[in-house]
């Protein structure tokens, strides 16, 4: 990966950028250093797997090419949802029920991990509770009955079914049909999430290296090697966590994943508006295959977003691009200034399901959240942690979920997954 992946090291300019919470500017890696464990990217995953393991002792270092939370993990939705980005029903009918039950017994378990980090850290992130999934035609919301049945046979029944008078009273909209609320879901400032997570693990004593893109990795030699343009790692153990943005420097991981891009603006403060357009403070986001996601700030933005770009690009014009959404939603809002507006890179798995696996001896990785990685990241970094514990029970069980390449290979992915984007969207559009 080149070193100037990241530009100037800044964050993007987000509305969480500006609201960041202050945080130190951690050095560059120099020079020759050995560690037990070294964690390549202070994202979610990095940082989940980073603190887990230095809360049970071990000499943790975390090399990230930037600055912590510059990609996905700080410019997301910010939304808390439960489960994988690949449905239950989706997992039963690909892997079969005993993965399914498996999936269904950690489906909640990221969002707890986030929940008791920042109580236990005392992470300052703005978290609110309640997550909405909307529905715009009768056959969403049959989709979502479908889901809530399913969910209920493996246990799992706290989410609840909205009228269409019941989502009006949480969104001040008239477009959907209905929907489905998960209390145990939620939002917060997700920049300020993975600063402070940083701010644990370094108050525990691991070390974190910043501005340092690793250009090369040796998974192969007894204790893997790290390499950055001024200094090296030499570990017992390498976890990598680059997700979207570890570009080629592992060769076998690249095209396991192809980096899309979603986008966000923010609003102007909205003062009292704010509160008519949802007043009881959710999250919401729709079930279509392009779908909006949208939920206030704390400070009374609506932060709305939606849209991707396979290949990881960046729309020429972001906010002509979500201000239609946005309007279609919420009307009201028609000439509402727009403060912020950014574009962020997740990686895409074919099957949507992430992957985690070994490569070597003592090198592990996991990624490929597929737009669902607040929780799913939070969760993998606990799976690893145990794996390096010698508990490989649940890793060995995500990894043994069979990966699939995307059709078309590495000159033909995004074409051929573009062409089946135009073809859900097309049933989206026909409300099929």
């Amino acid at each position: 990966m080149p070193a100037s992946y990241a530009g100037d090291v800044q964050h993007t300019g987000s509305y969480y950028a500006a609201t960041a919470n202050p945080a130190p500017r951690r050095p560059a890696l120099q020079g020759a250093h050995d560690t037990g464990i070294c964690v390549v990217g202070a994202g979610y995953s990095g940082l989940s797997a980073a603190l887990h393991l230095v809360e049970s002792g071990h000499k943790v270092t975390v090399v990230e090419g930037a600055r912590v939370g510059w990609g996905a993990s700080g410019r997301n939705g910010g939304q808390i949802v439960n489960g994988l980005n690949a449905s239950l029903q989706t997992i039963e009918k690909r892997y079969g029920k005993d993965n399914a039950r498996f999936v269904a017994g950690v489906a909640q378990e990221g969002q707890q991990i986030i929940r008791d980090r920042i109580a236990r850290y005392d992470i300052r992130c703005d978290l609110k509770d309640g997550n909405i999934f909307s529905a715009y035609t009768p056959a969403h919301m049959r989709e979502l009955e479908a889901r809530k049945a399913l969910w209920d046979s493996y246990g799992l029944s706290q989410q609840k079914l909205l009228s269409k008078a019941e989502i009006r009273e949480r969104v001040g909209s008239d477009v959907y049909a209905g929907g489905m609320i998960d209390p145990t879901g939620g939002h917060m400032h997700p920049l300020n999430l993975a600063l402070g997570e940083a701010a644990a693990i370094e108050s525990l004593g691991g070390t974190i290296f910043e501005e340092s893109p690793v250009i090369s990795v040796d998974t192969e030699a007894p204790r893997p090697v790290v390499r950055t343009a001024q200094g090296t790692i030499t570990c017992d153990t390498l976890i990598l966590c680059g997700n979207a943005y570890l570009g080629n420097v592992v060769p076998a991981l690249t095209w396991r994943v192809m980096p899309v891009s979603t986008q966000i603006m923010a609003t102007e403060p909205l003062g009292e508006r704010a509160d008519a357009l949802l007043p009881r403070d959710d999250c919401v986001e729709d079930i279509r295959f392009i779908l909006d996601y949208f939920r206030l700030s704390a400070d009374k933005r609506l932060l709305f977003g939606g849209g991707t770009v396979y290949g990881g690009t960046d729309p020429r014009d972001i906010e002509a691009k979500l201000t239609p959404n946005m309007l279609k939603v919420f009307p009201q809002l028609k000439g509402v200034k727009i403060e912020y507006r950014w574009s962020g890179n997740f990686a895409l798995s074919f099957t949507r399901v992430p992957q985690m696996g070994r490569l070597g001896a003592n090198t592990y990785f996991a990624h490929g959240y597929s737009g669902h990685g607040v929780t799913g990241s939070h969760l993998f970094g606990r799976i690893l942690s145990e794996a390096v514990n010698a508990d490989l029970g649940r890793f060995d069980a995500f990894a043994a979920m069979r990966w699939l390449p995307f059709p078309g290979g590495r000159l033909f992915r995004v074409p051929y997954t573009v062409m089946g984007a135009w073809w859900y969207e097309l049933r989206d559009r026909l409300g099929v």
